[in-house]
């Protein structure tokens, strides 16, 4: 199939429609009762959409929102895919196959995002488990305090 449009060319939208065809093997096998099974459909789909739609944009700030929701889209479908396991729908080892190709998205599509809006904070992913908060330690702020 040739490629007609300038997404089609990006390796994130190419590996986002292997998840695709990952999720669509995965649902056809699962009751449709279970409710993660139609949250893991509409995310998988929402994240070669927003790829899309996001390389479309012609603003650096409209091309992150989207690719952003991609982004949220496949830690999404990581989620739902543990929920799976979890109610014993899904092999774990299937899980892992799956999220080895969402582990490969999310990271092309950060990259992607730092590369086009350079200027963006980030948290630093050094930090994420370098301190444990408890969580009567923490605040929402004045407005916001627990209650």
């Amino acid at each position: 199939m040739p490629l007609r449009f300038d997404h089609e060319r990006l390796k994130v939208y190419q590996r986002s429609l292997d998840f695709v065809e990952f999720a669509g093997d995965l649902l056809e096998n699962l009751p449709r009762q279970i409710s993660a099974r139609d949250q893991l459909d509409r995310a998988s789909t929402s994240i070669p959409h927003n790829i899309a739609e996001g390389n479309g944009k012609f603003t650096p700030k409209d091309r992150c929102r989207f690719l952003d929701i991609a982004h949220g889209s496949a830690l999404e479908c990581a989620a739902s895919l543990d929920v799976l396991v979890r109610r014993n729908a899904l092999l774990p080892a299937s899980a892992d196959e799956g999220k080895d190709i969402l582990a490969d998205i999310v990271s092309m599509l950060f990259g992607l995002i730092r590369s086009i809006c350079p200027d963006r904070t980030a948290e630093d992913p050094a930090l994420y488990g370098s301190k444990i908060v408890e969580p009567d330690s923490y605040s929402l702020g004045e407005e916001g305090g627990r209650g």
